[in-house]
This record gives C-alpha cells, structure tokens and sequence, in this order.
C-alpha cells in the first residue's frame, strides 16, 4: 500500500471513530490526510472505496484473530484463544469494528469484495467451532454455533462501548466476556455429545 493510501485510510479510521460515516466526506478525509481530494479519487473513487477498503481490512483483522495455529491445543482452547483475540482486536481497532459491525450509514452498501472479506472471517470462526462438535455435525449446526459465540461476544463489545458502561461496573467486562464463552463453549460441547 502507497504512503498515501495509508495516509487516507488511517485519516478515514480516525474520522469516523469520532464521527461516524457523516464526518467521511472526500474533503475531510483529504485534509486530515494531507492530500488532495484527487488523491482520493485516484486511490479509492471516493467515499464507497474508502468504507469498502476500511471494511475489508476490518474483516481482514478479524480474519487473522480467528486464525490460531492448532498445534497442540485442544479444539476448546483454540476457539477460547480466538475469542481473546477477537476481544483484543475490538479494542485496538476499534474504527473498523464499528464500521464492520453497524455503524455505517444507508448510503454505504459494501461491495461483493467487502462482503466476502465478511464471510471469510465467519467461516474461521465456524471451523473453530466445528471442532467442538462432532464429525457429523451439519453446516447449519456449526454456523448456527459460531454464530451463538460471534452474538455473546459482540454484544458484550457493543456494552462495553454503550452508554450502560456508565451504569455498571465494566472494569471486568474482558475477563467476563471470556467466562461466558467458556460457559458457552461448554455448553456446545455437552449439547453434541
């Protein structure tokens, strides 16, 4: 990736964590950037190009957190693991997680690329999962699993960035969130036996 493309993504990144898709227009994003609106134009046709470039790399980051070397571990610890880095990527990419998961506008629709990059990521998660259930299990069952795990795990993301933080104790949300998942895990294991 050029410096400029760079320059426009990360510029892009920080604009819509404090603005959301209204503070993305081409002109906005060219001046945080330091570019010319043509720059834009040239590296992403506007404003679609850069949520979509935004929205694959999202996805891409999400891919690699679900992308945990089996090795020697247990299919349990490897979801547990993936479920952890998930977490942890919520947190640092905090701009394409919003943007992946919502937050965009009705004039964002994502193209075929960005949505692939989206299945892909699930797809990890539900092979993740199918490694907790047994051989036979169906596709509909390890995608209705993965996504039981992927919903607990959002859901506590989106509280811990949601007014409610302010209401409760959230200190511990992390440590929490990954009690639930083994809890839940557990649950999926007993339930296909």
């Amino acid at each position: 990736m050029s410096t400029n493309k760079e320059k426009i993504l990360e510029a892009a990144s920080a604009l819509f964590l404090s603005g959301g898709t209204a503070a993305l227009s081409v002109r906005a994003i060219a001046k945080a950037a330091g570019v010319s609106t043509i720059g834009i134009y040239s590296h992403f046709e506007g404003k679609q190009g850069i949520l979509d470039a935004l929205y694959i790399e999202g996805f891409k980051r999400v891919d690699e957190a679900m992308t945990i070397p089996r090795g020697e571990l247990a299919p349990r610890d490897v979801v547990a693991r993936a479920a952890s880095n998930y977490l942890d990527l919520a947190e640092t990419s905090r701009a394409h997680y919003r943007l992946i998961f919502g937050e965009s506008d009705a004039s964002y629709e994502p193209s075929e690329e960005a949505k692939s990059a989206g299945i892909t990521a699930f797809e990890k998660l539900t092979l993740g999962i199918a490694g907790l259930l047994p051989e036979d299990a169906t596709q509909e069952v390890k995608q209705t699993a993965a996504l039981q795990v992927w919903s607990l795990m959002h859901g506590a993301v989106s509280l811990r960035h949601h007014a409610v933080a302010d209401l409760v104790d959230m200190r511990n949300w992390r440590e929490n969130t990954l009690k639930a998942v083994t809890l839940l895990i557990d649950g999926i294991v007993d339930s296909s036996a």
